[in-house]
């Protein structure tokens, strides 16, 4: 004579198996695996991580679990179809429903402190239905410490920076101005599924944004390695204050300058434009220039100024300048006259 517990769970795999119930009621993935007790709907074990994060509104347990026979009874009593019934009867017409193909992940990463430098456990969300990558300071936290949007997110590796084999470097715009942050996770295939899953992100985010495009030519735009780091010196816009060593970061035709390689925000941004746009870049600084200690100077021509710089040695002057003649030599996309037109030149 089969036990309470296993009579229950055959029950509920009858109740599972009823039109509507077979399909998860958030998403639609099909074979759903866990269930909520308090709303009477089957999900996923996507969707249910969501329902986790709302305890007071919903309780979830895995279907493989050993189940009451009360539990079944009210999973009868409810279900998918009647949930939606109850629950969807004034849902807005613009709401948009999530499916199982769109990408959602969580999970903790050890993210580095923008002022103490330590690096603490934060509790991260992507959510390709909410177009952004979140992160909360506290597991209970209700809201997030920051939200990145898909639109501009980038990861990159970093291990050498960060100082772990599994460091990722997360960049993102905040009013026009880019963001770092930097994480990572004992275990590499963590950081790797991370890491895929951004790109997965990007991925179903452009073929909305260009929905003409070919893969071939949406893939390359998914995340992107930064054309050239390391340490130079500059000066000021007014060229007689002494030069400063700072750490610069080419990104595409975005060059910041950090005091710091682990700084979350850069000192400045300067914009790269093209040649016919009235951009140029010079081995050498003016004759008139002084305060510089490395010796090998280079100078970027702005339709609005002149940007000076200086190399510790003659072969970075060489990787820098050829870093900024690839990006000078390259025609400006539309989009780029927009970013142009918005770029704030920082001191």
């Amino acid at each position: 004579m089969a036990t309470e517990p296993e009579g229950s769970n055959r029950l509920l795999q009858d109740v599972l198996a009823r039109p509507g119930n077979d399909a998860c009621a958030d998403c639609g993935n099909p074979e759903p695996d866990w269930a909520s007790l308090t709303l009477g709907v089957f999900v996923c074990q996507a969707c249910s991580l969501l329902h986790r994060s709302i305890p007071h509104i919903s309780r979830v347990k895995p279907l493989q679990e050993s189940w009451e026979a009360s539990e079944v009874e009210l999973m009868s009593s409810a279900g998918n179809r009647a949930a939606r019934v109850k629950y969807e009867q004034k849902v807005p017409p613009f709401y948009y429903r999530p499916t199982h193909t769109d990408c959602y992940r969580e999970g903790f990463l050890w993210k580095r402190g923008r002022d103490n430098g330590q690096f603490l456990s934060r509790k991260f969300i992507l959510s390709e239905r909410e177009g952004a990558l979140k992160y909360f300071n506290k597991q209970d936290a209700r809201d997030p410490k920051a939200v990145m949007k898909i639109e501009t997110l980038n990861a990159t590796f970093q291990p050498a920076k960060i100082g772990n084999p599994c460091g990722l470097q997360i960049t993102y715009l905040k009013d026009n101005s880019t963001r770092n942050i930097f994480v990572y996770h004992s275990d590499a295939k963590e950081t790797v599924d991370w890491f895929n899953a951004i790109r997965a992100a990007r991925f179903h985010y452009l073929q909305v944004a260009f929905p003409g495009a070919s893969d071939e030519e949406l893939v390359p735009k998914l995340t992107r390695n930064f054309m050239k780091e390391g340490f130079m010196e500059k000066t000021g816009p007014k060229h007689t204050e002494g030069f400063k060593k700072r750490w610069f970061t080419m990104d595409d035709r975005r060059l910041m300058y950090f005091k710091d390689p682990l700084d979350a925000y850069a000192r400045g941004e300067v914009f790269i434009g093209s040649k016919e746009n009235s951009y140029t870049v010079l081995p050498g600084l003016p004759p008139t220039t002084q305060g510089y200690h490395w010796p090998h100077g280079i100078t970027i021509v702005t339709p609005d100024r002149k940007f000076l710089f200086a190399c510790e040695s003659e072969a970075e002057q060489r990787d820098w300048i050829a870093s900024f003649q690839r990006v000078i030599n390259r025609p400006m996309r539309p989009q780029e006259y927009a970013v142009e037109a918005h770029f704030k030149h920082k001191p």
